[in-house]
C-alpha cells in the first residue's frame, strides 16, 4: 500500500487502481506508487498512452471508507484512479488533532498528495460530502486543477439546504415496496445513538439512495455499515467559521478549470438543487442531471456516467 506524508507529518495511505494489464477489464489495486512523475497517468503495463493524466478521487460520507467508490463504473479502464484514504479511514491512521478531520484540512492533505505524486496539475473527482473538500482545494489551489468533477454534491458549504431530496423520496411512495420501511428507518435514525442500531437502520433506509433496488444496489448498500467512521464524520464540518466559509466561496469565482456537476433525479440524499447551487459558484461549470439515477450514479447507470466523465476530461478546454 503506497503512502504519502502530509503537511503535519502524518503518513496517509492511498490506492492506485488501474486496469488489468491482460485487458480483461478486471480492476485491481497495484499497491505501489504510480510512475507518473515523468509520464503522468501512465500505469505500468496498463496500455495507456504516456501522458494520460490520472484521476484523483475523493470519497464522501463524510468519512466513509473509499472502497464504496469501487472502480467508479469502469473509469479506471480509461485512466489510473488515485484514491486516498482520508484520516481515520481505510489504511490511514486516526488524526492526533480532531481539527485534521475538517474538510479544509483534508484539502491540505490533498495538496500533499499532489506534491507526492509529482503532478503539476491534475483532474479531481469528488462524491457527496467530499465535494466540500474539493471546493476548499479549488479555492486555495485553483491553478493546480485541470478539471473538477463533483458527483451528487450537497450544498452545506453554500449554506443552502434545499428540500427537493425529501420531495424525491416522498414521490416514490406509491411505486416502491421498500418505501414504508425506509421511511420508518429514516425517522428512527434521527434518535439512534448505538452504532450497531445505526448500521441496521441505514441498511433499511438504503433503497432511497438508489435509482432502483436490484442486486448491484443491494450489494453496494450492504457494505455501508462497516464503512462508517463516526469520529472523523462528526468532525468533518467542525472548525470552519462563517468568515472562512464565505472566503472559500468567494474564491471559487476565480477558478478557471472546467467543472462538471452531476446530479440524479432520484437522489433522495442530496437531491438536485444542491448541485445547482454548487455549479452556480463556478464560472466554467456544466450541470448534468441524470435520469433514473440516485446518489450513486456509477452503481445505477455506469454506462451513462462513465462516458460523460471521460468525455468531459478529454474534451473540456484547459484554461
Amino acid at each position: 500500500m503506497p503512502h504519502f506524508t502530509s503537511y503535519d507529518g502524518a503518513r496517509l495511505a492511498y490506492h492506485v487502481r488501474t486496469a488489468d494489464p491482460a485487458g480483461t477489464g478486471t480492476r485491481h489495486d497495484t499497491g505501489t506508487r504510480p510512475d507518473i512523475g515523468a509520464h503522468p497517468g501512465a500505469g505500468a503495463g496498463d496500455g495507456r498512452a504516456p501522458g494520460t493524466p490520472p484521476l484523483v478521487c475523493l470519497a464522501g460520507g463524510p468519512a466513509r471508507e473509499a472502497a464504496y467508490l469501487g472502480d467508479l463504473g469502469g473509469l479506471g479502464a480509461y485512466r489510473t484512479l488515485i484514491v486516498p484514504d482520508m484520516r481515520g479511514t481505510g489504511d490511514s491512521p486516526p488524526a492526533a488533532d480532531p481539527a485534521a478531520y475538517a474538510f479544509t484540512a483534508h484539502a491540505e492533505d490533498l495538496e500533499a498528495l499532489r506534491a507526492h505524486l509529482g503532478l503539476e496539475r491534475f483532474a479531481l473527482l469528488a462524491h457527496d460530502a467530499a465535494a466540500a473538500t474539493a471546493q476548499a482545494y479549488a479555492a486555495r489551489y485553483a491553478d493546480r486543477l485541470s478539471h473538477l468533477v463533483l458527483l451528487n454534491p450537497g450544498s452545506r458549504l453554500q449554506n443552502q439546504l434545499p428540500d427537493d431530496a425529501r420531495q424525491i423520496f416522498e414521490s416514490r411512495a406509491a411505486d416502491e415496496d421498500w418505501w414504508e420501511d425506509a421511511y420508518v428507518a429514516v425517522q428512527l435514525l434521527g434518535h439512534a445513538t448505538d452504532l450497531d442500531e445505526i448500521r441496521g437502520l441505514l441498511l433499511r433506509a438504503a433503497p432511497m439512495a438508489y435509482g432502483r433496488w436490484e442486486l448491484p444496489q443491494q450489494e453496494h448498500a450492504a457494505a455501508e455499515g462497516e464503512q462508517l467512521n463516526p469520529v472523523p464524520r462528526a468532525a468533518f464540518w467542525q472548525g470552519v467559521g462563517e468568515e472562512e466559509r464565505l472566503a472559500l466561496l468567494g474564491r471559487l469565482s476565480a477558478v478557471r478549470a472546467p467543472v462538471l456537476v452531476v446530479t440524479g433525479d432520484l437522489d433522495a440524499i442530496t437531491g438536485m438543487r444542491a448541485g445547482e447551487a454548487v455549479a452556480a459558484c463556478f464560472p466554467h461549470a456544466r450541470l448534468r442531471p441524470l435520469h433514473g439515477v440516485g446518489h450513486y450514479p456509477w452503481v445505477d447507470e455506469p454506462e451513462m456516467l462513465r462516458p460523460l466523465v471521460e468525455d468531459f476530461l478529454a474534451d473540456a478546454p484547459e484554461r
